[in-house]
């Protein structure tokens, strides 16, 4: 008897031992955040981008001597692209883990699946990139524990369709989406409601499938359509594809598009010769002039050799604002820090300056960049 109670004993010290290995939290003088990232699969370049973005940020604030005194301790994972990986890590990430805050994901569908973790464990979820409408609030209210630091979806679709009327005098579109993407339907629809009511004439709408890589069928058939611009209405892995296919049957127009646009690989996929009069809507670009523009530019550079893209700048400005909003609380008390985040005002970001509105949501400008043989070559700040 006495030999089994030892052995019963020092299985449950073992089990004890190892589940405290498998949960490692914050220490007294840290602060845990939680990195929930597409660091590989189908749109690990935006997840790799942002990531980078925010440890430079985090070494910046720790280098500094942290928030009130406290250093961040980050716990950083890859969701891979999947929504439910996604929504996993994040109940790790705050039950285990015992975070004030979860940053990510970067696209909106991983980053909704997370919130019913969010609202149930009363912790913040933030991201910097997320830009469906309905990340933040739907029919039912405010997600009161969700967070983005980007414009919405309505937004730039608007935005692009106004700069296609008023600096591009198109009164003709046509428009491409990929039908399988809440993002790119939202975009599509703003930017046809937008477009037609300022007296616009959407010509033609065809849809496309994620994940396909010929795309000449559709080319072929708008082709012969009178059009002076084409919005296309998705992500890089498709846009690149098409961009180049289209320039090969020998449409020159003008080809807008949405912040999807914003990644080298586009530049892999397109081509040089096939990226000229190419226009999107941007959160950042590294044109600006502004100084805390540039210094955080000659920052990137100097980590990783070579310029930040969009994504990189606003996983930046995503610590910088939980950061700003933890010190305003005051605590490390979630309720009191999610209070604070929804209190912001004339926050100062590389991204542009923004208070957060009632849908927590940023008030804030978008730049739209123009692409000549694949380079930035002129960025716009548009105000809302």
């Amino acid at each position: 008897m006495k030999k089994l109670l030892s052995i019963i004993l020092l299985l449950a010290l073992a089990t004890t031992l190892f589940a405290g290995c498998g949960a490692e939290t914050a220490g007294e003088n840290e602060i845990g955040i939680g990195i929930n990232y597409e660091l590989s699969g189908e749109v690990a370049s935006y997840g790799q981008a942002s990531v980078e973005g925010i440890e430079l940020a985090i070494e910046e604030i720790n280098a500094a001597g942290g928030i009130n005194g406290k250093l961040i301790k980050a716990f950083k994972y890859d969701n891979k692209s999947d929504k439910s990986q996604a929504t996993t890590l994040a109940r790790k990430l705050m039950t285990q883990h015992k975070v004030v805050a979860v940053l990510g994901p970067a696209t909106s569908g991983s980053f909704k699946a997370t919130i019913p973790e969010a609202i149930k464990n009363k912790v913040v979820v933030a991201s910097g990139s997320a830009t469906d409408d309905a990340v933040t609030v739907d029919q039912s209210g405010v997600k009161e524990y969700a967070f983005r630091i980007c414009f919405t979806d309505s937004y730039q679709g608007t935005a692009m369709a106004n700069f296609a009327l008023n600096n591009m005098s198109a009164t003709k579109a046509v428009v491409l989406l990929d039908n399988a993407s809440d993002y790119a339907k939202g975009l599509a629809a703003n930017f046809t409601t937008t477009f037609e009511s300022a007296g616009g004439t959407v010509v033609a709408t065809e849809a496309f499938v994620a994940g396909d890589t010929d795309f000449n069928a559709i080319i072929t058939k708008i082709k012969g359509q009178d059009f002076d611009v084409i919005f296309l209405a998705g992500y890089y892995n498709e846009a690149g594809l098409i961009i180049k296919q289209a320039r090969n049957q020998g449409i020159d127009a003008p080809i807008l598009g949405p912040d999807g646009f914003g990644s080298p690989e586009l530049y892999d996929l397109a081509g040089a010769e096939a990226l000229n009069n190419i226009f999107y809507t941007s959160h950042f670009s590294s044109l600006d002039k502004d100084p805390t523009v540039a210094a955080f530019v000659e920052k990137y550079k100097a980590k990783h050799g070579e310029e930040p893209n969009q994504f990189a700048a606003l996983g930046y400005d995503l610590v910088m604002f939980i950061a700003d909003g933890i010190k305003r609380a005051g605590s490390t008390d979630t309720v009191a820090i999610k209070d604070a985040l929804e209190a912001t005002t004339d926050f100062a970001g590389v991204t542009g300056s923004f208070s957060m509105d009632e849908n927590h949501n940023p008030v804030k400008a978008v730049v739209i960049v123009g692409l000549q043989d694949g380079i930035a070559t002129t960025s716009e700040r548009v105000e809302q």
